[in-house]
């Protein structure tokens, strides 16, 4: 298995687009600052047409300043940006017409019924769905008459979905569109944008859900401090962590924890690592390590948390940054 890279090493690119793969999207050397801050660094990132490619990152890593850039909305310091093969500054207008984009947030007049907002929409496009084609693809159909403010959250995001697809756009652009959803309603804007791709569209989209980018995304990237620190399809990061678990333990007040050299010395594990009183293991062979912790630590009692779960995604971020996805 190839190392994944130390934190602040160069990226890893795990995958990259064969040669005569159309790319619907590209940055090279991307810069934004806010005074001091430099909140994109450097960033490149290359999407393929018909693929849906997630940014993912914890809460200030970049994400959505990255995805406004690339929308047109907020202006670069420097680097270079090609979206369906056009630029910002030359083809503005006709971009508009070919994206589609949903805000972290949307902010609609809740005194317009769910047809009158799609009408509005519709009207900036030249060509695209009718209303009512529109309001049945998110399964909106009996909500036709509805006052915005009178739609259900669930509801009100697969709308400003609708609203972002009014022009049946060829590049959709979706900024965490699924945070405060309960689970079913996620799940419902999940098969909406499975059937978006499969009419070989292309789908960006910003996330800190690991299950929602496992799910839904071709090839993800995990960006930290404005740089891409990891690059791939899902599968391959996992794998990248060498190990198919993950074992987090902590230990009662007054116990001695076992250092990380000793810990990484247990059979079957690859890493080993201690931060806020609490371990983390990876581990190969899930059969041979637990036995061997618990031969360590020699008190079985002595462990207040004890869990074990299949490696994910946030696991190769947390096993690159030291951070969890969550963590502002």
């Amino acid at each position: 298995m190839t190392p994944l890279p130390a934190p602040g090493a160069a990226p890893r690119v795990a995958a990259r687009a064969p040669a005569d793969a159309a790319v619907a999207l590209r940055c090279r050397g991307l810069v934004k600052r806010y005074g001091d801050v430099r909140a994109v660094d450097g960033l490149d990132l290359e999407v393929r047409a018909g693929e849906c490619f997630g940014l993912l990152g914890p809460n200030g890593a970049g994400k959505t300043t990255t995805i406004e850039i690339l929308e047109g909305l907020t202006t670069p310091d420097a680097g270079d940006v090609e979206v369906l093969g056009l630029r910002w500054a030359t083809d503005a207008d006709r971009l508009r017409q070919r994206l589609g984009i949903q805000l972290q947030e949307t902010q609609l007049n809740e005194k317009l019924t769910a047809a009158e907002l799609l009408r509005l929409f519709r009207s900036f496009y030249a060509q695209g769905p009718t209303v009512d084609e529109l309001l049945a693809s998110v399964g909106l159909e009996s909500k036709h008459d509805a006052w915005y403010g009178k739609l259900s959250g669930g509801q009100k995001q697969r709308l400003a979905l609708a609203c972002a697809m009014a022009g049946d756009p060829a590049l959709l652009f979706l900024d965490e569109p699924t945070t405060g959803l309960d689970p079913q309603s996620r799940r419902q804007l999940w098969d909406l944008l499975a059937a978006y791709k499969e009419r070989g569209r292309t789908v960006l989209i910003t996330t800190h859900y690991m299950d929602e980018a496992q799910v839904l995304c071709d090839r993800v990237a995990i960006v930290d401090h404005g740089k891409v620190i990891a690059l791939g399809t899902p599968l391959e990061l996992i794998a990248s962590l060498g190990a198919e678990h993950v074992v987090e333990f902590a230990l009662a007040e007054g116990t001695a924890m076992p250092g990380a050299e000793a810990l990484a010395a247990l059979p079957g594990v690859r890493r080993a690592s201690l931060a806020e009183g609490r371990g983390t293991l990876i581990v190969a062979r899930l059969h041979e390590a637990l036995p061997a912790l618990l031969a360590l630590v020699a008190d079985p009692e002595a462990f207040t948390l004890l869990t074990t779960h299949s490696a994910t995604l946030e696991d190769v971020f947390v096993s690159l940054t030291g951070r969890h996805l969550r963590d502002a």
